[in-house]
């Protein structure tokens, strides 16, 4: 019975191991490692200020799209219009 208990605890501890190494990061996880990444050389004071800068920046709601992207179709009537908004909304590069 003591083999029986030992051999499920071994494999649970190797499908637990397992299921760790396929957990994606999470979205802080991936803010992190970007602005960790565009921190570059900063030390000191420096960086402590742009990280916090970085990782408290919020990304831009629909709204604020729509307000910058109707801004920048300005003069654009029609499909033209239509085409640019489209595009400016999902965020694609014209």
């Amino acid at each position: 019975m003591k083999h029986l208990f030992t051999a499920l605890a071994l494999a649970a501890a190797v499908v637990s191991v397992h299921a760790a190494d396929d957990k994606k990061p999470t979205a802080q996880q991936g803010k992190m490692a970007t602005c960790n990444k565009d921190a570059g050389d900063k030390k000191g004071d420096e960086r402590k200020a742009f990280m916090k800068e970085c990782l408290s920046a919020k990304k831009a709601t629909q709204q604020d799209k729509m307000k910058t992207c109707n801004a920048d179709a300005k003069g654009k009537t029609g499909d033209d219009r239509k085409a640019f908004m489209k595009t400016c909304l999902s965020g694609a590069k014209a």
